[in-house]
């Protein structure tokens, strides 16, 4: 057995216990791998053992392991920083954006989606825990961000997204979950078909999945440790 595949197995089984304790079924929660910094390698072993959906982060890098994987059947996420200069590339070659916070941003995906392609699955990113150092849009305005990006052709506003500052009291680390599910709910009861809570990492999914979250994005609990601090 591969480190990988042991990995995703012991992950899996977090994610199912998790989503049991919590009183949820254990298909309500999809587990996103998130898969920037490792090779492409890595991803064709993660998809062998059953992973089809993997996140990234960093555009290019991204874009290279898409070309050296288009063989396999592979769900991709962006879920990194958007800049405009880059949509054009998300648009064409991503199946889900986690990240958009501004109109302008979900403006250029909707223009230069290609048509022969399904809509681009859109999560609007929310700074819940309102730190100047994190992208997002502040939960005040996500109504109004949410009702112009569900306006727009070739996307598909499927839900909201969010990285919570770290905390390590289980109310504290519990309370910006229970503000997505509530935000998400008050857009649903406005009219809206939102199906998506994209919340929860590696320290704090069974949380986030207490909460109401069906993506989790674990990574470095799949693959291994990064060169680097932080994790999405």
């Amino acid at each position: 057995m591969t480190a990988i595949l042991s990995n995703l197995q012991a992950v899996r089984r977090a994610v199912a216990d998790a989503a049991t304790a919590a009183g949820r079924p254990v298909d309500a929660v999809r587990l996103l791998a998130v898969s920037k910094t490792f090779p492409a390698a890595a991803v064709r072993e993660a998809y062998q053992a059953g992973q089809a959906a993997f996140g990234e982060n960093y555009l290019q890098e991204a874009l290279d392991k898409i070309g050296a994987l288009r063989d396999l059947p592979l769900e991709w996420h962006f879920i990194g920083p958007i800049q405009s200069n880059k949509t054009r590339a998300i648009a064409e070659h991503f199946d889900w954006v986690h990240g958009v916070d501004r109109l302008k941003v979900a403006e250029r995906l909707s223009a230069q989606r290609p048509a022969l392609l399904p809509p681009l699955s859109i999560c609007l990113q929310v700074n819940v825990s309102g730190e100047a150092s994190k992208s997002g849009v502040a939960p005040q305005d996500v109504a109004q961000l949410a009702n112009e990006v569900a306006r727009l052709p070739r996307l598909r506003l499927r839900g909201l997204m969010a990285i919570p500052a770290p905390a390590d009291d289980p109310a504290q680390q519990r309370a910006p979950f229970a503000r997505m599910r509530e935000l998400l709910a008050t857009l649903n009861a406005q009219g809206m078909r939102l199906d998506t809570l994209s919340m929860g990492m590696s320290h704090d999914f069974a949380v986030a999945i207490q909460e109401g979250a069906t993506i989790v994005r674990i990574g470095t609990a799949i693959f291994g440790a990064r060169d680097y601090g932080g994790e999405q």
